[in-house]
């Protein structure tokens, strides 16, 4: 018997499949990135200007996921889970929070909670009245912005320029304090028909929302009509509440230079929280 007949020959080991490994690669990334959007924190980018001052076009938020417990709305595509919330809480006053709209239920909005099941809310000459009393509204330093490619101003008269040449807009701003001593900003130039409202009794499992720029929002204050309006707003269609803008851009930037990205972007509002 020869040396070679004793000893045993290792077995060739399989060649891994360079394909087969990217696409388990792909599949763990996105199952990683579906439960971070799910569970913990998701992006959203501001479309309109209906929660200026606060909030302007082109800010990009991180939303947390886990305040309200979660819903078939809290998931990628809304897929049809059973109704209601696991580890349902209810939102405070003056949180500003992400939700499916009504009626569709497909189109994501912001707004700040004002009304809670049971509550009664109305507008009267443009003052906010919540179970009967007068939410104090106070007049403050004007909203001055800048005008860039994604904020116009309202209108002329708001327009006017700046010591540095630019031109920028002037609006009205008011702080609003809430019962529970939550205080915020608001815009309010105009007398518009949502200035004066019935009142409204906020039913259970339901919200009332509004937008902080009172003359621009389509919010609780109209029926749930596509694009007009989003009526009493159901718990189960939160999605989480606003957390701190991580990126705000004027509008400006050219996606396909990169370095306009940098001459875009407003600094000063990255990590403003809530």
């Amino acid at each position: 018997m020869t040396a070679s007949d004793s000893i045993p020959m290792p077995k060739a080991r399989p060649k891994k499949s360079e394909t087969r490994d990217f696409i388990e690669f792909l599949v763990k990334l996105v199952l990683i990135v579906v439960i971070i959007r799910s569970l913990f924190v998701a992006t959203f980018s501001i479309p309109s200007e209906s929660m200026l001052p606060r909030l302007m076009v082109g800010d990009y938020l991180f939303v947390q996921k886990w305040p309200y417990g979660y819903s078939r709305y809290s998931f990628p595509f809304s897929p049809p889970l059973p109704e209601g919330r696991f580890m349902g809480a209810l939102p405070a006053r003056g949180d500003v929070v992400v939700f499916k709209a009504p009626p569709a239920n497909k189109v994501d909005y912001i707004k700040r909670v004002i009304g809670l099941p049971g509550d009664t809310v109305q507008m009267r000459g443009g003052q906010l009245f919540l179970n009967g009393r007068a939410v104090p509204k106070q007049r403050v330093d004007d909203f001055v912005a800048p005008v860039t490619a994604n904020s116009p101003c309202f209108a002329p008269e708001f327009s006017e320029a700046g010591s540095d040449g630019t031109t920028r807009c002037r609006y009205p701003r008011y702080r609003e304090t809430l019962p529970n001593g939550k205080s915020y900003d608001v815009l309010d130039v105009a007398r518009s028909e949502a200035d004066d409202t019935r009142v409204f009794t906020v039913p259970a499992g339901h919200l009332f929302l509004m937008g902080d720029d009172r003359d621009k929002s389509a919010d609780s204050r109209f029926p749930a009509v596509e694009g007009n309006g989003i009526g009493f707003v159901p718990l189960d269609n939160l999605e989480g509440r606003a957390w701190v803008s991580v990126f705000s851009t004027d509008g400006s930037a050219n996606w396909v230079l990169p370095w306009t990205w940098v001459s875009a972007a407003r600094w000063r509002r990255i990590g403003e929280g809530f």
